[in-house]
């Protein structure tokens, strides 16, 4: 299945939700759920994303909930990351906190990040965590 593409052109202001591969060459303001992200050179995420495969050119400024992330050399983060496996490149700009965990994911349905909804493996566990937290 092919890459779903936010082109350097666009923003998108709320969540994205996919069931593949995004690419974001934009700007994202709000949570992005799938099973890999690629953020470009020119890429902005404002919001948390959680994905089994995280690889990060340009900029995070939120958590990150991912199995393994890479931060390449010109990635600017500026957020929590909670992981099974990290590889900073040399270069790469990192502030806040590292977490390693074998399950990442279930930590972020658990509500232990500031979600909101969740990719569609486990959005029945994160919309449960996020109405007994409203409750």
């Amino acid at each position: 299945m092919a890459p779903s593409i936010i082109g350097e052109d666009l923003t998108v202001t709320g969540n994205i939700i996919s069931k593949g591969e995004v690419q974001v060459d934009g700007d994202v303001q709000g949570d992005v759920f799938c099973s890999s992200l690629v953020v470009g050179d020119r890429g902005r995420v404002s919001g948390a994303v959680v994905a089994e495969e995280v690889t990060v050119h340009g900029r995070i400024a939120g958590s990150i909930n991912a199995l393994q992330v890479t931060l390449e050399s010109t990635s600017h983060i500026e957020g929590d990351i909670c992981h099974s496996a990290l590889k900073l490149e040399h270069g790469a700009f990192f502030e806040g906190q590292s977490r390693r965990s074998d399950d990442p994911l279930s930590q972020a349905a658990a509500g232990l990040e500031p979600l909101t909804q969740a990719p569609a493996a486990s959005t029945g566990k994160l919309r449960a965590a996020r109405l007994e937290r409203a409750a």
